[in-house]
């Protein structure tokens, strides 16, 4: 995460990309928050995906929850899709008197494949770039109590015109659903 915050790329030039690719890595320096996602031996048939969510905390970053699981390959997408995700409890926060578990925040990731057409997507009010592997994981954080929705997300292309969005609770995103109308 230290790489992120400099600005870097987040894979370091010394770590072969056989052995672990970090794939994307999303920071909200407002929040505290940050989520990494990595693949463990990307070409072998052993391959792993890895999720890990940060928080800062105490003037650092914190490990905080992630997953492990097998690498999803997705075909190509017309403009974005949702595929996984994770979240888990600010436990840094619960431990800081007066604060307790039940206040204590949510901290939650998905990771979101882009189609061609997409230049940058919007993330509640955060604008971000699309990056070249056509795949980047985002994070966000969400008070405790509440239905844990995540944030707007709308596709924009090379001009800024919207292509594609997905709201807090939709399942579907409006390009998506666009097609499914015209189908007979």
């Amino acid at each position: 995460m230290t790489r992120v915050l400099a600005g870097a790329e987040p894979q370091p030039r010394w770590m072969p990309r056989r052995i672990l690719t970090v794939v994307s890595a999303d920071l909200d320096i407002t929040a505290g928050v940050g989520a990494v996602w990595m693949v463990s031996r990307p070409e072998s048939a052993r391959a792993r995906e890895h999720t890990a969510l940060l928080e800062w905390h105490d003037e650092q970053w914190r490990y905080v929850g992630g997953g492990i699981g097998p690498v999803d390959d997705s075909p190509s997408v017309d403009v974005f899709e949702i595929r996984g995700g994770g979240g888990a409890l600010s436990l840094t926060r619960s431990l800081d008197p007066p604060h307790s578990i039940p206040a204590a925040p949510w901290i939650t990731c998905t990771k979101i494949y882009l189609g061609r057409d997409v230049s940058h997507l919007l993330i509640g009010d955060r604008r971000v770039k699309t990056p070249e592997q056509r795949k980047l994981i985002t994070v966000w954080t969400y008070p405790s109590g509440s239905r844990g929705a995540r944030p707007t997300i709308v596709a924009l292309d090379g001009e800024g015109a919207e292509l594609s969005r997905i709201g807090p609770h939709d399942s579907l995103d409006t390009h998506t659903w666009a097609q499914l109308r015209e189908e007979p």
